[in-house]
């Protein structure tokens, strides 16, 4: 029966509750509640021995945003920044809010100079990256990719044009340094 302003049935009490259902009020006493200690400020329980925590050394000059007066107390530092990439970043934390969107272009950007840095790299190493396979264009043809696009409304097939550009525009730029490389180095010779 659906509820009604005149509803009759009656409520059950508490101990009515408690003796059909085991277990039933269990955390109604807060002596019994395990998250009561955490809610009382009782420092002697907790063991720790600052208000707030030490704040962690800086071995190099960590970027951090224009909003914020200091760092975390912990912070990350798996990479540092380096090279021209590493100038772009701290020039976006250290001239512009995170609320611009200059910030933010200014990082993505840094991010295409440190792509572009890491395959200019692997084409001096004896084991280049390879394009055909990295970019996984040979599985459209072999999985269905093609076919899986059309008619299905996916939000990715408005920039599917423009992938092989974005992919593939890095690759032939290096190929077109490399092969100027080469020509004017034969011109030199001769």
């Amino acid at each position: 029966m659906a509820y009604t302003a005149r509803n009759p049935v009656t409520v059950p009490t508490a101990e009515e509750l408690r003796a059909r259902i085991p277990g039933w009020g269990a955390d109604l006493n807060p002596l019994d509640r395990p998250s009561v200690p955490k809610l009382q400020f009782d420092p002697g329980r907790t063991g720790a021995h600052w208000d707030f925590p030490e704040q962690q050394e800086e071995t190099y000059p960590r970027e951090r945003s224009i909003e914020h007066e200091r760092l975390t107390p912990v912070f990350g530092t798996a990479v540092p920044l380096k090279g021209v990439s590493g100038a772009m970043r701290r020039l976006a934390y250290s001239r512009y809010s995170e609320a611009r969107a200059a910030h933010w272009l200014i990082l993505l950007a840094a991010d295409r100079v440190d792509a572009f840095g890491a395959h200019v790299t692997s084409l001096a190493t004896l084991h280049p990256d390879n394009p055909i396979t990295e970019t996984g264009v040979l599985s459209e043809f072999r999985r269905g990719g093609l076919s899986s696009r059309a008619g299905r409304r996916r939000a990715d097939v408005n920039h599917a044009w423009i992938d092989p550009i974005v992919a593939g525009a890095p690759w032939v730029i290096a190929g077109g340094a490399v092969f100027a490389g080469v020509r004017a180095l034969r011109r030199l010779r001769n």
